[in-house]
């Protein structure tokens, strides 16, 4: 099930709603709970019995490290085995196969797998377990002795396959304290309608375009036309995932509990690593946090730096997705931040500080590329036809018909991936003139009414993040 669904917006929330309001405070979170294992469960009814395994197995085990964290060998060796198990789960998952391709092209066996279905939101919930294992572990948390509240921190159905990742640290007082209002959940209900137009109807749009293009020989692309293809990509997986985001948030509110923000217009970015601090916050601080810092982050000689950002750009790759294309793009980012690093940051900042965003912008389209296009050949393919290493024609058909077919909604999405429409939808709520509430209202029962006529006829709706 997905928020952008007819049966989630008109069947499954409207019935949690009723259920969590008319529940009494004792019984909430176990209405939540409930609520979210049926979310998880609509699509993949058999994963849901690795769900309830992670969450008895985690609890169980952090109130032994926590039980035993006077007698450090014992604690520390739970602690190892507990991450051991998590991580052994994800990696079979997500990666089992992978890694006997793998083996099969270096050692030249033939083992024969079947594909392992990947749970949904497997990379995101195993994050959230092991931040609160490891802040158990490291005594910055109170282990959670409510098995229900552990499991609505595990499950909630709001965040559970595409985040934001929260942190137990974030939540804990929100899973006993939480307040609601009615101001509050009209709040929730905003935040949704405009995630759910990003998500339905710019970025399934603007997606259709990339999809087309991907799909051509890329013998018969123009320049033009593989430029406009992967600029359609970078802004239908900026929608697809902040209008995901927003939607998150936005039903976090409806029940009560404030998510952090997942993106802060990436796009306007001056650096690379400032693109990194805008986009997919939550990731970005959780291995800041559980892996950059641990192992020195930036307190340690240059070479030691490069070992640190290599690891997290690695993992940040491979966290993705089980393919090289992810690896080599997250290293490829990696490559990037730390030339910022040691000097590229500087220039940005000085000389070279009126042309920073467009240099962003160019690593970040070029990063989606390898991004998008599992295969490495074809992704260098595609990008020597974007710079005319290929001898393709500069414009064609296709760019033409793309183009002036879809130039309001292109114009649209680069408008809103800016703060220009955010800062003027905030100032006119901020008059609080009652025409100008009413036509904010309107616009949103638009948005609302627009998406579900697209849901009702749209078979393209897809969400990126879903494979992660």
């Amino acid at each position: 099930m997905v928020f952008s669904s007819l049966i989630f917006i008109f069947l499954f929330l409207p019935i949690t709603i009723f259920l969590y309001y008319i529940s009494p405070k004792k019984l909430k979170n176990l209405t939540i709970l409930i609520a979210s294992l049926i979310f998880y469960a609509w699509g993949e009814p058999i994963c849901i019995l690795l769900m309830v395994f992670s969450i008895i197995l985690n609890y169980i085990m952090t109130l032994f490290i926590h039980n035993f964290r006077y007698n450090k060998n014992i604690s520390r060796n739970i602690f190892i085995v507990t991450l051991a198990i998590n991580l052994g789960m994800l990696a079979f998952f997500k990666y089992f196969s992978f890694i006997i391709d793998n083996l099969n092209m270096l050692l030249g066996l033939n083992i024969i797998v079947e594909k392992i279905p990947l749970p949904m939101g497997i990379s995101f919930y195993t994050f959230q377990i092991l931040s609160y294992v490891i802040d158990v572990y490291l005594d910055k948390v109170e282990v959670q002795r409510n098995i229900i509240n552990f499991g609505v921190y595990v499950t909630m159905f709001p965040q559970l396959v595409a985040g934001p990742i929260v942190k137990y640290s974030d939540i804990n007082y929100q899973l006993k304290n939480r307040k609601r209002s009615l101001y509050k959940f009209s709040e929730g209900i905003e935040r949704f309608i405009i995630g759910l137009g990003k998500k339905v109807l710019i970025a399934n749009n603007i997606g259709i375009i990339w999809t087309n293009i991907k799909s051509l020989d890329i013998s018969s692309l123009s320049i033009l036309s593989s430029w406009l293809g992967i600029i359609a990509f970078t802004l239908q997986i900026y929608f697809d995932f902040s209008g995901y985001s927003d939607m998150a948030i936005g039903l976090g509110k409806m029940f009560g509990f404030e998510f952090m923000e997942n993106f802060n217009y990436p796009y306007i970015a001056k650096s690379v690593s400032e693109f990194w601090r805008r986009w997919h916050i939550s990731l970005g601080q959780w291995f800041r946090e559980y892996i950059y810092i641990p192992l020195g982050g930036n307190r340690v000689n240059l070479i030691t730096q490069f070992r640190n950002l290599f690891i997290v750009w690695f993992t940040t790759g491979l966290w993705h997705g089980a393919s090289w294309n992810f690896v080599f793009w997250g290293l490829y980012f990696g490559f990037f931040i730390f030339l910022e690093k040691i000097f590229l940051g500087r220039f940005l900042k000085g000389p070279l500080k009126f042309i920073s965003n467009l240099y962003t912008i160019l690593v970040v389209i070029i990063g989606w590329v390898f991004f998008d296009i599992d295969k490495l050949g074809l992704a260098f393919s595609y990008l020597k036809v974007m710079f005319g290493f290929k001898g393709n024609p500069f414009i064609d058909k296709t760019f033409i018909y793309y183009f002036y077919t879809n130039f309001f909604l292109l114009i649209i999405g680069i408008l809103c991936a800016t703060p220009l429409v955010s800062e003027l939808y905030t100032k006119l709520k901020q008059t609080r003139n009652f025409k100008v509430v009413l036509f904010i209202n309107l616009t949103l029962c638009a948005i609302l009414f627009l998406s579900t006529a697209y849901l009702v006829n749209q078979s393209f709706n897809p969400f990126l993040y879903f494979r992660f």
